[in-house]
């Protein structure tokens, strides 16, 4: 039992103790006495009760006046709520301590500096005795005092941090929520200050914060104290780790992203009141990751555990919001905080909720998507907090970064925009939680926007979030997804942007059909891959200064193109893990190829590129088989180092079955043999003799997906890319419609799988009725039109006396 009055021991604490010590305290609690032993590390510290805090206010009188101040504030009123917040925090501060709270809390810091040695410094944090509940987080609402050393620094840190449960943010908040300013006290925990102002810091999530997907965790890093990712004063790296595939043994980053990282927090130096200051990050730092994979894989690590911990305690699915800290002396990653994460997890799986923008403005101005919504709006630059009092309900606020001193305004905003700060900085928790679009990270958002006028916010279009000129018309379609039955034909989705992977893996489905490597090609490595093995050649000095601008910190400029390129395609294996996930090996045709950089010195000169040296004819040709074998070694590090088998390979544009033959024969000499490990491997069904000799071509692969739009230009003999013959471009042509029945039934007979990947029945219900009708095996098809053909699909296979899957 303990002996102290107004102390605990992390050691003694555990979440039933949120009345005594607060959510933040009783969960560190948690975190010290039961995940230590399993390899969770969490530094050690002591809580300071919340009856110290009754019990202070109490020996001073201060509750009458505290009611006075507090009983009819109008929280609306921003000039009101600050000037008696700061009336409320000046009496609490006032109070003081008695002689037994003093003692007892510099005796523990005694025994904390016998534990780590006399320079330790200390973190003194804010606990409400109703935080960081699963359904609303007080995280950021009180304040957190850092290096602190010394008795004398300590108790003031701890006074000041017993004012502030009167912050202006927090009392708005509690009145937002209907929490009693009067029955939510405040407890302190001081612990060891790791010191990550000599490495690194940040956050993690047990889930993707945008859309809710639970099967990554999401990290963020930046050199520092963490401070400047929670606020949101720099843009910092992001990691995803896959939960999935991380359990089974397989040991790899899934996808990251350089931030900026722009400032690093570290302690001040010389005698001043500040214990923190903002330096510069150094050039060199900000183009490399604060952390190392190693280091991103051993938090994912503890993560998984916390999060696994909490779901049992819980009963139910826990998704933890997590701050961790690097101590750059000892080398090791500490976990210093977790909660609930209180808003992805929140929302009703059942009813799809998806935005579409109808029209296209001029772009003024991009950053990281928060939110998947849209909102319009007059763009109001907010330069500094007391510039808040000017800022007008349904206005976008746009500022260079917020703090939460200005939640009672955010609250009012039809969209946010910064011009720092990641996806788990202040602004983008704040507008999660309100269910409003943000743009963090758009660079000089203030300076672009200032004269902006009407605009609007879209974070429905991926990972990008873009601030378009004007009042843009978009819709908003909600879809119960309770009641949508499985059609026996199996609906899969076309996916060529992994930052729209997770949220298109809600939509119902069986899968990806087609994988395009072609967009993560052009968006995320943008270099040709002979010009990353030959540099040499590459005979444009401005070119070769990109390639190794692009691949710098790599080893060599090969692995550039295998790590982004595996990244790519694995965010989408990932996102439909474990559905098969059918990836279309690269059909850039040669005038596409050119135009990536160092391109135009590879590729000839072709006067039909669509019916030239594309697909499969490149892949074991002398002029592009080195390139070929970088697509294979990056198709390998996703099943074999990343474990995601469900990823299934297809050779597009393949004309000849001894060009099949040879193809199939390079990627076994580069590992990638069908059969081995599961490895199943399709062909594009597009040309017509894939059609006309099926079964011979069924002996070399494990299935067909029929592409209609190449199939039908070479069918009609219509280029696809000329607007003359545009006219005549027609699926649904009768000849057309003969050679996908027997593309059907050839593989059938073959008893191999069949599915289509083109255009066609995403455009023509009278294509999916067909295909439904010949017994097609799959459908893959364009996100918007899935829930649609589903329903149509389900109403022709009831027609046909086809039951839907009991799945």
């Amino acid at each position: 039992m303990p002996t102290a009055r107004y102390i605990r021991w992390f050691s003694e604490l555990g979440l039933d103790d949120v009345p005594l010590v607060g959510g933040k305290n009783a969960s560190i609690g948690e975190l010290y006495r039961e995940l230590t032993p399993l390899g969770v590390r969490v530094p050690n510290g002591f809580a300071i009760t919340a009856d110290a805090y009754y019990e202070m206010l109490t020996e001073a009188g201060a509750w009458d006046r505290l009611h006075e101040l507090l009983d009819d504030l109008d929280k609306s009123d921003v000039t009101a709520l600050a000037e008696r917040a700061a009336t409320a925090r000046e009496l609490v501060y006032g109070a003081g301590m008695n002689e037994t709270l003093r003692h007892e809390i510099t005796e523990a810091y005694a025994k904390l500096r016998a534990e780590y040695g006399d320079d330790l410094s200390l973190a003194v944090r804010s606990s409400a005795t109703a935080e960081d509940l699963p359904s609303a987080s007080f995280a950021g609402q009180h304040d957190t005092y850092l290096n602190v050393k010394g008795d004398e620094m300590l108790l003031d840190a701890c006074r000041r941090c017993f004012a502030s449960i009167f912050t202006d943010r927090a009392i708005s908040y509690r009145a937002e929520r209907g929490f009693d300013h009067f029955k939510v006290a405040l407890s302190i925990g001081v612990m060891k200050m790791v010191r990550s102002d000599l490495a690194a810091a940040g956050v993690m999530f047990s889930l993707d914060t945008e859309t809710g997907f639970k099967d990554v965790v999401f990290i963020n890093a930046a050199y520092g104290l963490g401070e400047n990712v929670v606020q949101g004063t720099i843009d910092p790296d992001e990691f995803y780790v896959h939960k999935p595939t991380y359990e089974q043994g397989h040991r790899a980053v899934l996808r990251r992203r350089l931030g900026g990282k722009q400032m690093k927090m570290v302690y001040a130096t010389g005698h001043t009141r500040e214990q923190t200051r903002n330096l510069p990050t150094p050039e060199a730092d900000q183009q490399r990751y604060s952390i190392s994979d190693a280091d991103v894989l051993d938090l994912a690590g503890q993560a998984i555990a916390i999060a696994k911990h909490y779901s049992t305690q819980a009963g139910e699915d826990r998704p933890m919001d997590i701050e961790w800290a690097k101590d750059g002396k000892d080398g090791q990653l500490y976990i210093v905080q977790a909660r609930p994460e209180t808003v992805a997890s929140q929302r009703k799986g059942e009813i799809l909720k998806t935005y579409h923008i109808q029209e296209r403005g001029p772009v003024l101005a991009k950053g990281r998507a928060v939110g998947n919504r849209i909102a319009t709006g007059k763009a109001h630059v907010i330069p500094d907090a007391q510039h808040l009092a000017d800022f007008k309900p349904g206005e976008v606020l746009v500022a260079d970064s917020t703090t939460p001193d200005w939640e009672p305004v955010m609250k009012t905003a039809a969209a946010i925009v910064t011009a720092r700060g990641g996806r788990t900085c202040h602004a983008a928790i704040v507008a999660r939680e309100l269910g409003i679009p943000a743009v963090v990270g758009a660079e000089d958002a203030g300076e672009k926007l200032a004269d902006a006028g009407e605009v609007t916010v879209s974070c429905a279009e991926g990972d990008v979030g873009r601030v378009y000129q004007g009042a843009l018309a978009y819709e908003t379609q909600e879809t119960d997804l309770s009641g949508l039955a499985r059609p026996a034909t199996h609906i899969m989705i076309n996916v060529g942007n992994p930052e729209s992977a997770f949220q298109l893996s809600f939509l119902p489905n069986d899968g990806v059909g087609l994988a395009r490597m072609e967009f993560i090609i052009n968006e995320y490595i943008k270099v040709h891959p002979m010009a990353l093995l030959h540099p040499e050649k590459v005979e444009d000095e401005r070119a070769r200064d990109e390639i190794a601008r692009l691949t710098r910190g790599y080893d060599r400029p090969a692995d550039f193109f295998i790590e982004r390129l595996s990244e790519g395609v694995g965010t989408i294996a990932a996102a439909f893990y474990p559905e098969p996930v059918i990836v279309r090996m690269s059909d850039f045709k040669t005038n596409e190829y050119a135009r990536l950089i160092g391109g135009r010195f590879f590729e000839p000169e072709e006067e039909n590129p669509m019916l030239g040296f594309r697909g499969a004819s490149r892949y074991a040709h002398p002029d592009y088989a080195e390139g070929f074998g970088l697509e294979c070694a990056a198709m390998k590090r996703v099943r074999e180092t990343m474990g995601l088998t469900n990823v299934r390979l297809m050779i597009p544009f393949c004309r000849r079955v001894d060009e099949a033959e040879r193809v199939l024969e390079a990627m076994a000499e580069h590992g990638l043999k069908r059969g081995e490990n599961g490895l199943e491997i399709y062909v594009m069904c597009e040309i017509p003799n894939n059609v006309l000799q099926a079964e011979a071509f069924a002996e070399l692969f494990d299935g067909f997906s029929i592409g209609s739009n190449d199939l039908t230009q070479l069918t009609l003999g219509v280029d696809r890319d000329s607007g003359l013959v545009a006219f005549d471009f027609d699926e649904r042509d009768p000849g057309m419609l003969k050679l996908i029945r027997m593309a059907v039934e050839g593989a059938h007979a073959s008893g191999k799988h069949i599915g289509i990947c083109g255009q066609a029945p995403s455009d023509y219900p009278e294509i999916a009725r067909f295909l439904v009708e010949i017994g097609i095996d799959s459908m893959s098809l364009n996100a918007d039109s899935v829930l649609q053909t589903t329903r149509d699909v389900l109403e022709v296979e009831k027609e046909l006396g086809r039951p839907p899957r009991s799945d």
